[in-house]
């Protein structure tokens, strides 16, 4: 009897993103096991990340032998002028292309970990353990100094790791020493830390666990949120902090890392002890009920977490519909896309390496700057700074659905859009071996031309001129019961993406 032929259309490989948590076998082949720098489309594709380009000249001469650039910042005044702050060395720096110390005389930090915000036309700087810094530009030449010096302040600044600006107030906790309280300025008065309507509020009795600490702080549709580690406390009433009501209190689930939490505009997500959470709050009802968004990569994310010592850093991006969360001592970047999230609750994610940022920050022109070991960088084009890269897709392994036969894969027809000259490295391989079958393709169609399509259906319409669809294709070799199918390309100035993978296979005898 003849052999069975089964054509196999994996349309938007990775269109999931990547599954590391559930069952191999058995997962939806939407997931991938690998997708390394890449991130997702608005059309649901898989392609490769944007690299980054130098925007520092002298990172190199002001940063040493030191980590590099920890802080970011971009302060913006009610007149509109914008000065980058960055930190590393410890030093303070501001500029973009040059790196100034400004640094106040006198003053030595020992760390980079800086919060820093802007309220009121002046920009805060808080770390723990050091005397908090406020940068003044009324004069047109700015200064910064440390609170003790300037002017204007009263009462005592508290040394806190955590700072916010909210509701007219600024707002700070995570003192050593003291992590049950939080304190904030007088009315529109960021430097009056006594007097007028300042205060603080002691949450030693409202801690659900019995005892906690103060992680971070953000503000949410009227109430001030108080993420601590092993919980969530909810304040309503914070446009006039002694009226202040506890709203609820989530026990169990809490924030861990500082600059982990971000605010979408509609949401807020942060780093807990289980995983990435989204801070969905449902008007409808009195409870505030959180997504797992990294539900899908969470042993392997947690891991990350275990080993990491230096601060974990995100971003947000509203234009690239993505959560960044960095672990800079493990060189990986999860980028979560936000555009929707899957039928669990969960978002896509993707990973990065060799970009991995000490600190981020986005500005107001929705440029994102990056600082790395030797000074800021912007993620922008496709190339590492003139330097090539990696992009790996890897599917989970699958037996089409017939458990019981031998697959022998006889051919691969691949859609990509990419530049004409790029080449693609086709993996595939048998029975959880890592040991792939390789074939590097070149991405032409027939006769060694571009393969013709509409540039509506395939929507590349935003792609730059010399980027079309391409159609390489290849035999297969081999057999077994279970099939994992991977791509890599190298990406050097050129974006690429995967539409879709075609295998044609021939089903064998009963296993």
């Amino acid at each position: 009897m003849a052999q069975r032929l089964q054509n196999i259309t994996i349309n938007a490989p990775a269109f999931a993103g990547i599954n590391t948590q559930d069952s191999p076998i058995g997962v939806d082949p939407s997931f991938a096991s690998i997708a390394n720098n890449c991130v997702i489309d608005q059309y649901g594709r898989i392609g490769a990340r944007k690299g980054y380009t130098a925007v520092s000249s002298n990172g190199s001469s002001v940063l040493g032998t030191s980590r590099g650039i920890e802080a970011l910042h971009e302060s913006l005044d009610v007149s509109g002028d914008k000065v980058v702050f960055s930190a590393g060395n410890n030093k303070i720096f501001s500029g973009t292309t040059s790196l100034t110390d400004i640094t106040p005389s006198g003053y030595t930090p020992t760390a980079n970990n800086w919060k820093i915000i802007d309220f009121n036309n002046h920009t805060y700087f808080f770390q723990r353990g050091h005397e908090s810094l406020i940068y003044t530009d009324e004069s047109g030449s700015g200064v910064l100094e440390a609170f003790s010096s300037h002017s204007h302040a009263t009462g005592v600044v508290p040394q806190a790791n955590e700072v916010l600006a909210a509701y007219g107030r600024v707002w700070a906790a995570d003192i050593t020493g003291n992590k049950h309280t939080v304190y904030w300025t007088d009315l529109l008065q960021g430097h009056h830390w006594t007097g007028g309507t300042s205060g603080s509020l002691d949450l030693t009795t409202v801690f659900p666990t019995g005892n906690d600490e103060i992680v971070a702080l953000a503000a949410h549709n009227g109430f001030l949120i108080i993420f601590c580690k092993r919980s969530i406390i909810i304040y309503s009433g914070a446009t006039s902090p002694a009226n202040m009501v506890l709203h609820d209190t989530i026990e169990g689930v809490g924030c861990i890392s500082r600059d982990s939490v971000q605010h979408t505009g509609t949401d807020i997500l942060f780093l807990s002890d289980s995983g990435v959470r989204s801070f969905g709050r449902i008007i409808q009802e009195k409870s505030m009920p959180m997504r797992d968004i990294s539900k899908n990569v969470r042993n392997d994310l947690l891991n990350h977490v275990s080993l990491e010592t230096n601060p974990i850093k995100s971003l947000y991006s509203a234009e690239e519909a993505f959560y960044l969360l960095v672990f800079p001592d493990n060189n990986i970047t999860y980028c979560f896309d936000m555009r929707t999230a899957l039928p669990d609750g969960s978002n896509r994610v993707t990973t990065w390496k060799h970009i991995t940022p000490l600190s981020l920050a986005k500005l107001d022109d929705n440029k994102i700057y990056i600082g790395k070991s030797d000074g800021i960088y912007e993620y922008k084009d496709h190339s590492d700074n003139g330097s090539s890269y990696t992009m790996s897709y890897f599917s989970n392994p699958t037996d089409f659905g017939n458990a019981s036969n031998l697959k022998f894969l006889k051919k691969f027809n691949l859609t990509v859009i990419s530049s004409a000259t790029s080449a693609t490295t086709l993996n595939w391989g048998y029975d959880y071996s890592d040991k792939y079958n390789k074939k590097v393709i070149t991405n032409l169609g027939p006769n060694n031309q571009p393969a013709e399509y509409g540039v509506a259906e395939y929507n590349i319409a935003e792609y730059a001129t010399g980027i079309d669809i391409q159609t390489p294709k290849t035999n297969g070799t081999g057999s077994g019961s279970v099939v994992t199918v991977g791509i890599e390309t190298v990406i050097n100035g050129s974006p690429y993406s995967i539409q879709k993978i075609d295998i044609h296979a021939l089903m064998g005898r009963l296993l």
